[in-house]
């Protein structure tokens, strides 16, 4: 039988990060729920906001014809409308539902957006340490990705390394902030300077530059940090949004994507959008979801468990001699390896019954991302492992 060999490798190989949750599923099973340090997976730990549950319990009071039925492929009109008005409102833009396309969730967004854009012979770049599913999507789409190196300085952009990159064919790029799994956020200053070097590259090779903002940590920050509104910034840019992390709804699979006015030739964008999304099969998201999303909209995210967690995890691994990158954002703590092969300290760490993730796949050696979208309990309990790790690699 002949089947698509790309297709069967992408299938037959699933991520490290898969991989290390499956194994702590069975784990658990032999040794114990608490027994068992997972840190793999970034799955909200906070329940979705008690407005979650009224807009469902409302909902579900209306017809079921009204719920469930199809929206037009792009999404409901009024949720689209009331989405743009709560953004328009934070980030004093002037979207109208005609700039959004509801998705089932960030990865369709991207998905769609790559494949929207991408021409025979199109390149896409993105900064490390960056999320290994971006690697897949420009791959299928039939593009090359290109990974500028990080600066693990800051974790900011090297700007030397990333113009370097940069070619005739570069259609887009991608960024993440705040980030997984370095939980930094692009500084101003940072947004500033990407957006001056786009815009001369276009003049130079007279050519459009995509700039794809991958943006499902938004809400999630500390210390009063603001995150840039990348499209305030950068004419020629793509929003792909999730409520996976704000509303605490990963498997509810929502989004959008928002194509400015501003894009060159945005409508011209926004029907490959909708083609992208039609021969991907992202039609019509989940109807009763998108009702929520729109009733939601300007509900705060609740962060403090998640600050907290920051707090705990931070300090404590600091305190046990590791060096860790302190996260501005998100949910993630990206720790330097004690030894200088990550997976050789990820490996370590399953040996006491500590999942996390080696930052090879993230494009960045010699760190692991340690996702604490955990219990505080768990944190605590894990520290005495984590101190027996590091221990053990010294010796």
């Amino acid at each position: 039988m002949t089947i698509n060999s790309a297709m069967y490798e992408y299938g037959s190989k699933s991520s490290i990060i898969r991989e290390l949750f499956a194994y702590g599923l069975e784990r658990k099973k032999i040794v114990g729920e608490d027994k068992v340090y997972d840190f793999s997976l970034g799955n909200p730990s906070i329940p979705a906001p008690p407005q979650v549950k009224e807009a469902l319990l409302g909902l579900l009071e209306e017809p079921a014809e009204a719920l469930h039925g199809y929206s037009p492929a792009s999404g409901d009109p009024q949720v689209r409308q009331t989405l743009a008005e709560s953004v328009n409102r934070r980030f004093g833009t002037h979207f109208t539902a005609d700039n959004f396309y509801m998705t089932v969730g960030a990865a369709a967004s991207l998905n769609i957006c790559i494949q929207a854009t991408v021409c025979e012979g199109d390149e896409y770049i993105t900064f490390a340490p960056f999320f290994p599913e971006y690697a897949v999507w420009v791959e299928n789409a039939g593009a090359k990705l290109k990974i500028t190196p990080a600066d693990i300085k800051d974790f900011q952009i090297d700007f030397e390394k990333f113009e370097s990159l940069i070619t005739p064919h570069t259609k887009g790029m991608i960024i993440n902030s705040p980030n997984n799994p370095s939980g930094v956020v692009y500084s101003e200053e940072t947004i500033e300077r990407l957006s001056e070097l786009l815009r001369a590259k276009e003049q130079e090779y007279g050519t459009v530059i995509y700039l794809i903002s991958d943006e499902p940590y938004r809400e999630i920050v500390y210390d009063g940090l603001t995150v840039p509104y990348v499209p305030n910034y950068y004419a020629d840019t793509l929003v792909c949004y999730s409520y996976s992390k704000s509303l605490s709804l990963p498997g509810e699979r929502i989004g959008y994507i928002i194509v400015p006015d501003e894009v060159a030739d945005s409508k011209r964008v926004m029907a490959a959008v909708a083609g992208a999304g039609r021969a991907l099969g992202f039609v019509c998201a989940p109807v009763l979801f998108q009702r929520v999303a729109a009733l939601c909209a300007d509900v705060p995210t609740d962060i403090e468990a998640y600050a907290r967690n920051r707090e705990l995890l931070y300090n404590g691994l600091t305190e046990i001699g590791y060096e860790c990158v302190r996260p501005q954002g998100a949910f993630y703590l990206f720790v330097k390896s004690p030894v200088p092969d990550a997976n050789e300290f990820s490996e370590c760490a399953k040996r006491h019954d500590v999942l996390i993730v080696p930052s090879d796949s993230f494009g960045c050696e010699g760190y692991a991302r340690v996702s604490y979208c955990v219990s505080e309990q768990m944190i605590v309990n894990s520290l005495p492992a984590f101190r027996e790790i590091l221990e053990e690699l010294r010796k």
